[in-house]
């Protein structure tokens, strides 16, 4: 068993009279937590599963009395994947009101269904947290220094989802199931996709974009849609968990570009199965872009795990200078640099950047010192 970072935040916040809720794609873990968590824990539970028809019905009934049946005199109740309850907001709303000594954990993988319904009802009475596939950091805790180094180019390759890194001989077909419509199994319920041909295409045409400006005309184009609809699916993909955005930073330099983005994966092993390449790094074109995408990943694990609240943006001008990844906090600027191959490391911090922004230091992050910026 791997532990997981998020655990020790989630323990602190135990009895406060909130909900805890827990959001991530599915399959990275959020289930074990859980059990993990109310193994620990001395009093009667409750553990249901939406996924299952009769739980959502229950869930679904608010009357007083068939929330007292429900409750009974357990303490802690595990709610998993509560976005497919209907109006599941208003259910743990009556939850955490009625029974002020009970204990509210609950999941969900997939945010726009999620969010709305928990909004409002919820205000104030819950804390929010997001579980990553596992973290560099997790996985050294676990296995070692050593191991943490002699797997880093398989976890480029096939990501970090759990069952994937504690079964590493079976890895391309578990990730190649896992990347297929179980992983968009929220996603390709709703109203809003109705040309899961047309998501297909976007998946592989931002996969090959990894590390690289994404233009949604250019997008829209290639597939053969419009810029609105590649800008929602991206935006829903993005709710699932299975993509997310960086966006240009913009805001001293009249030449920096104005509506730039960048699109990562939230795991690089989702990335490759998208295109099915599961070549080793020494035969890709790409292994720029693999590191690229799964070093912004850990360093976005690494900053909410740790609660580092920052702002993070590429930096790109009119005349193609770049930097490729860069921290806003409390009005500093940290530029970041990815490099591969260490003996690129050599990178230079733009003078325009350096007189816009008051940096004067450009970290580069490769192989050889990414666990010194990971704190690991």
């Amino acid at each position: 068993m791997i532990a997981r970072e998020l655990q020790k935040r989630i323990e602190e916040r135990l009895w406060q009279g909130k909900a805890i809720i827990v959001t991530g794609a599915r399959q990275v873990g959020k289930s074990t937590l859980m059990r993990q968590i109310s193994s620990g824990i001395d009093h009667k539970q409750l553990m249901l599963n939406c996924d299952r028809p009769e739980v959502k019905a229950a869930l679904t009934d608010t009357s007083t009395a068939n929330l007292k049946r429900l409750v009974g005199d357990n303490k802690l109740i595990v709610i998993d994947e509560a976005q497919q309850v209907p109006d599941i907001g208003m259910t743990l709303k009556r939850i955490i009101d009625d029974y002020p000594d009970v204990q509210l954990l609950v999941t969900g993988s997939s945010s726009f269904d999620l969010q709305d319904k928990l909004a409002e009802p919820l205000t104030g009475r819950k804390y929010e947290m997001h579980l990553y596939p596992l973290s560099t950091a997790e996985i050294y805790h676990a296995k070692g220094l050593v191991e943490t180094r002699e797997t880093l180019q398989q976890r480029l390759i096939f990501g970090s989802y759990p069952y994937i890194v504690e079964h590493p001989t079976d890895a391309e077909t578990d990730i190649l199931e896992l990347s297929g419509s179980y992983l968009y199994k929220d996603l390709l319920k709703t109203d809003d996709i109705r040309r899961p041909v047309l998501l297909d295409k976007l998946l592989k045409a931002l996969a090959f974009q990894v590390g690289s400006l994404v233009s949604y005309n250019e997008i829209a184009k290639l597939i053969g849609t419009d810029n609105k609809t590649v800008e929602k699916y991206i935006d829903l993909l993005e709710k699932c968990y299975v993509v997310f955005r960086l966006s240009g930073l913009r805001r001293n330099l009249r030449n920096e570009l104005k509506k730039a983005k960048k699109v990562y994966f939230y795991d690089n092993g989702i990335r490759n199965a998208v295109i099915q390449n599961f070549a080793p790094l020494s035969a890709r074109q790409d292994a720029g872009a693999l590191w690229e995408n799964f070093i912004v990943g850990e360093r976005m694990k690494y900053n909410q795990y740790h609660g580092n609240h920052c702002f993070a943006y590429f930096w790109r001008t009119a005349q193609q200078q770049e930097i490729d990844y860069v921290e806003e906090r409390n009005g500093v600027f940290a530029p970041t640099e990815f490099k591969w191959n260490p003996k690129k490391a050599g990178a230079t911090l733009p003078n325009a950047f350096k007189t816009a922004y008051g940096a004067d230091e450009l970290k580069v992050v490769t192989p050889e010192n990414y666990l010194d910026w990971l704190s690991v």
